[in-house]
């Protein structure tokens, strides 16, 4: 906890999982034995300890969300509360700058005030012990022989009220001077000893100073206080029989006092007169608890862990449409995509590509590194002050048409790199503005022209999400393939669009040329149906849902040759020709003349130029292995070309061209 916000998400975490505990403890307060009621304490401090918030999860209350949409709201500031450690840590040099700054300095002050009151406290009673005499043992060694317990120093303190464990490390037990001590006392006190109650005792006090403003959790110290108490009591009373069990409650009242109740590293926590009535009650309410309750306590603990301890994932609260009475959803959106992380590298870049065919700057949040939610947010504030003052999610991400929603984005060119990934994304256009947004619009249907917007990016880990950077203004590109459904076929790539590598060489007045591209995609198709359905069956669209946990289902790889002359007439003298990978090792398909014009899915193909009457071909297949793994690309191509006047047969390599369009 380094401010007010850190603390204010800790302390409400755990005391929304405390008063859920206080519920399910009050339903079984009959049902299961008094070490399930202090037992199930562990899962209060397993919150405690747990630093609220990380990974964006939260304990059955969405404290997180609520939290950082009062921030933003109040202050302005976007930045990601962000507990580091369940304790407070030192704030920034330089003094408190805001009253928030004074608030959580006056909360670090409480904390280090109370640590000092307790440590007194406990140092006032160790000098006070250290007064003491050298106690009998006779009566302690028989006790512990009695119900096989261990034993440490005691000593007799003059004006001790009732006796109690004092130490963790090296404990010691402090018995009033001048008085009789009943065996059941001493059993009381070994039996502390035994369970290492004071340590426990410690640790109460720890949460107690940690959360000194929290009324719920000082209350549920304080329960867990009389619930070991209790258990001890348990413990007591099941290794005593008759009569003496029926004392044992007599012997409490003379065990009560609040001189040192609640003073830690003790057995002192809960001996204050005001608990010794619940104590009573349940002595008189005492029963053996089957061993089968065991059994169903640890299972009551183990449902209870999930949601109190591992909490749930943030899922996002997308704001639509949102009007001059939806600032505040506004806000809350905004802080439900800075606490859904995309978690993986397909997710992010799933995110962006979706964020930028809805517009949605809420999506983009999802993916924008936190130190640019505040400049993202402010640009979608400013589309807030029209004639009716509306708030929505509006973003401008500069594409340079309208997207094609129906065919999706496609991924190119998936590159691995010392801080993540680069690809370049391509987007189907419906509306391009060939002379930038001002122009008019050219339709795709009536010039017959297939037009995709490219943006190349950078998919990058930081802290405990991925995030995606733009690398440059999109740019417009006209698909050279003539296909009937240009959209579809993107995704086996085409010449026009970027290529991962280029392959070259120059031989006998030609320029031979590879483009090789990759083509990544993340499942999104949806089927939709209508009131037709059962008659025409449902049919598929494009899931615009940001999936930000996505990984990528395939993993295309695609190849484009074409031959141009450098010399007038020398692909005329071409008959056949073809080309196979080499890889970075050596290996590689054999090379062979096809029948035609065709390609195989080891990356081989073919053609005849005289039959086509050109020096182009390609193919593509899927890149096998593992699709979340970044590609690895052919070293180079090696290609033979056969002539139509009989000389021998050209065999030539093509090798990447340096400065190529790799992004």
């Amino acid at each position: 906890m380094t401010d007010l916000w850190s603390f204010l998400l800790q302390t409400l975490t755990a005391a929304g999982a405390a008063a859920f505990l206080l519920v399910v403890k009050y339903l079984f307060r009959d049902k299961l034995s008094p070490r399930w009621q202090f037992g199930i304490w562990g899962l209060l401090a397993l919150v405690l300890l747990h630093p609220a918030g990380q990974g964006g999860r939260y304990v059955l209350l969405n404290w997180p969300l609520w939290l950082e949409t009062l921030k933003a709201a109040l202050t302005g500031d976007y930045s990601l509360i962000r507990v580091i450690a369940p304790i407070p840590l030192p704030a920034p040099l330089g003094g408190p700058q805001t009253p928030l700054d004074v608030l959580y300095f006056v909360y670090v002050t409480g904390v280090v005030v109370l640590l000092a009151w307790y440590a007194l406290t406990y140092l006032r009673l160790r000098l006070a012990l250290r007064r003491g005499n050298p106690a009998d043992d006779a009566q302690l060694r028989r006790v512990a022989a009695q119900y096989d317990l261990p034993l440490c120093r005691a000593v007799e303190v003059e004006g001790l009220p009732s006796a109690f464990v004092c130490g963790v490390v090296r404990p010691v037990l402090a018995l009033p001077a001048g008085q009789a001590v009943d065996d059941k006392v001493i059993l009381h006190e070994l039996l502390h000893l035994k369970y290492h109650d004071a340590a426990w005792g410690l640790l109460i006090c720890l949460f107690r100073c940690l959360h000194w403003c929290n009324p719920l959790l000082w209350y549920c110290a304080d329960r867990a206080g009389n619930d070991a108490e209790a258990l001890c009591d348990q413990r007591v009373l099941e290794r005593l029989e008759g009569e003496d069990r029926r004392d044992y409650g007599r012997i409490l009242l003379s065990m009560a006092s609040g001189k040192y109740a609640r003073a830690p590293g003790t057995s002192s926590m809960a001996n204050g007169g005001r608990n010794i009535r619940e104590r009573i009650e349940a002595i008189a309410r005492f029963k053996r608890y089957p061993a089968g309750m065991a059994l169903a306590s640890v299972c009551v603990a183990l449902v209870l862990l999930f949601p109190l301890v591992l909490g749930q994932g943030q899922t996002l609260a997308k704001a639509n449409g949102l009007g001059h009475s939806g600032e505040l959803e506004f806000h809350t959106a905004m802080a439900s995509a800075r606490l859904t992380p995309c978690t993986t590298a397909a997710g992010a870049l799933d995110t962006y590509g979706k964020a930028v065919i809805e517009q949605d700057g809420i999506y983009r949040a999802l993916c924008a590194p936190i130190d640019q939610q505040a400049d993202l947010a402010a640009q979608m504030e400013s589309f807030a002050h029209g004639p009716d003052n509306w708030v929505h999610e509006h973003w401008e991400s500069g594409l340079p048409g309208y997207p094609d929603q129906a065919a999706g984005y496609f991924l190119y060119n998936l590159t691995e790199t010392d801080s993540g990934y680069t690809a370049v994304v391509v987007f189907p256009l419906q509306l391009a503005y060939l002379d930038g947004p001002d122009a008019p619009p050219v339709r795709e249907s009536e010039e017959g022209h297939a037009y995709t917007a490219w943006q190349a990016v950078r998919a990058e880990r930081q802290g405990d999400r991925w995030v995606v950077l733009p690398q440059g203004d999109f740019h417009l590109a006209e698909l050279q393939q003539a296909y009937d459904d240009g959209v579809s076929l993107l995704t086996w790539g085409d010449p026009a669009l970027p290529a991962a590598v280029t392959y070259a060489a120059d031989v006998d007045g030609l320029r031979l040329e590879i483009v090789y591209q990759t083509i990544h995609t993340v499942d999104n198709t949806v089927e939709t149906s209508n009131s037709m359905s059962w008659f025409f069956g449902t049919s598929t669209s494009f899931d615009t849902t940001p999936k930000p946990n996505a990984l990528f289902d395939s993993a295309r790889e695609s190849y484009d040759f074409i031959g141009t002359e450098t010399v007038p007439g020398a692909a005329d003298l071409v008959n056949r020709y073809a080309a196979a990978p080499v890889w970075a090792d050596g290996s590689g398909p054999s090379l062979e003349f096809g029948s035609g014009q065709g390609s195989s899915s080891d990356g081989t193909f073919w053609g005849n130029a005289r039959d086509s009457g050109s020096l182009q071909s390609g193919g593509g297949s899927g890149l096998g292995g593992d699709p979340n793994e970044a590609p690895v690309w052919p070293d180079h191509y090696r290609m033979v070309l056969s002539y139509v006047d009989g000389r021998e047969e050209q065999t030539v390599e093509l090798r990447p061209v340096e400065g190529g369009d790799v992004p």
